[in-house]
């Protein structure tokens, strides 16, 4: 049995959908870090079937805005002297900011490279979101 050992002051990311933790890890920039991250795929789970965990070695800003787009069903563990002091429950955001590019070359974005890409979230039941300046649907891959 594989035994990852417990953090004393981080985070967790639980509950990711099986086979996402590394564009989780992209999204976040965690490659960026200088502390000890943890890839968990394929954890069995009562409730998911399989689930990928993430550990954080460290506590850090996260944006949980591109966390809810990429799956707003990861539960973020804020962890303190060996315990969860605080569990984050995400959902989709209303809007995202620069966590995915409108793909539309005529939109003003791939004219302007300063501008900010700006997704408003257009129908919550099927996660879609859509470019403020072209209407342009956003596509869940890579950033």
């Amino acid at each position: 049995m594989l035994k990852v050992d417990s953090i004393e002051k981080g985070i967790v990311l639980d509950h990711i959908q099986a086979g996402k933790a590394m564009q989780v890890y992209q999204y976040l920039n965690l490659d960026h870090l200088d502390c000890s991250v943890a890839i968990i795929k394929n954890v069995k789970s009562n409730k998911m079937g399989k689930k990928d965990i993430i550990k954080i070695n460290d506590t850090i800003d996260i944006n949980l805005d591109v966390l809810g787009y990429i799956d707003p069903n990861i539960t973020v563990n804020i962890i303190e002297d060996g315990m969860t002091i605080e569990k984050k429950r995400l959902e989709l955001p209303e809007k995202i900011v620069n966590v995915v590019k409108c793909k539309n070359p005529r939109c003003i974005t791939s004219i302007e490279q300063e501008l900010d890409h700006v997704f408003k979230l257009a129908d919550r039941e099927s996660g879609a979101y859509r470019c403020i300046y072209c209407d342009q649907k956003a596509t869940h891959s890579q950033p």
